[in-house]
């Protein structure tokens, strides 16, 4: 599957045994591509990736489900991985902060650190567009997990301070299930914010 009338090429597949949605940018002029979550089956994302030239992985959080493939896809093409230094084991050839930006061709990527499911959380948006790879920050149904109740208090101050602060017609593409217009989602976001869920943490919907 492919975006159709974009400045940069947007393609995906669900791999692996959770279906994570591994994501791949090409710069329609250069032919350089990002890997977004290689999240298992290389050869899969490998025909994902057809004939571009591949400059980079980036990695929206280091859940295994998200790099299943990720030692086989840098050992073969030898590309810097890019992450946020948040926790965990993963090992970065850089590591991103919030504002940061990638440059794949004639574009630039920018880097929204998006903690609350993860410390090491970011989303990825294509400047000058309106897509952002949201990883599991946001699902359509609801946000994403949380282990403890400090965790869901982070992902509800990423929500109100970074996500909603996009246009509403940002296309949200998230590590699991389908895209989403983030407007269309807005009112059952901030109904969802403005009530109380005392130490919740665990899998949320936009409903509670």
């Amino acid at each position: 599957m492919s975006s159709d009338g974009a400045k940069l090429d947007l393609k995906w597949k669900e791999v692996g045994p959770w279906g994570t949605n591994a994501y791949a940018l090409v710069c329609p002029t250069t032919g350089q591509s990002l890997l977004i979550d290689p999240a298992g089956e290389p050869e899969t994302l490998r025909a994902m990736l057809g004939g571009s030239d591949l400059a980079g992985i980036l990695i929206t959080h280091g859940h295994v489900d998200h790099i299943g493939a990720l030692l086989e896809m840098r050992g073969a093409s030898k590309v810097p991985v890019m992450a946020h230094r948040g926790g965990g084991s993963l090992k970065a050839d850089r590591w991103l902060e919030d504002g940061d930006v990638v440059q794949i061709g004639e574009h630039t990527v920018s880097v929204h650190y998006t903690p609350g499911h993860t410390d090491d959380s970011v989303c990825y948006s294509l400047e000058g567009d309106n897509r952002v790879l949201v990883g599991d920050a946001i699902f359509e149904g609801g946000p994403g997990h949380t282990s403890s109740p400090e965790a869901f208090e982070l992902t509800v101050r990423t929500l109100r301070q970074t996500i909603l602060a996009w246009p509403d017609d940002t296309v949200c593409y998230p590590g699991h299930g389908p895209s989403f217009r983030l407007g269309d989602k807005r009112a059952a976001i901030e109904a969802f914010l403005a009530a109380d869920h005392g130490d919740f943490c665990g899998d949320a919907t936009w409903e509670m």
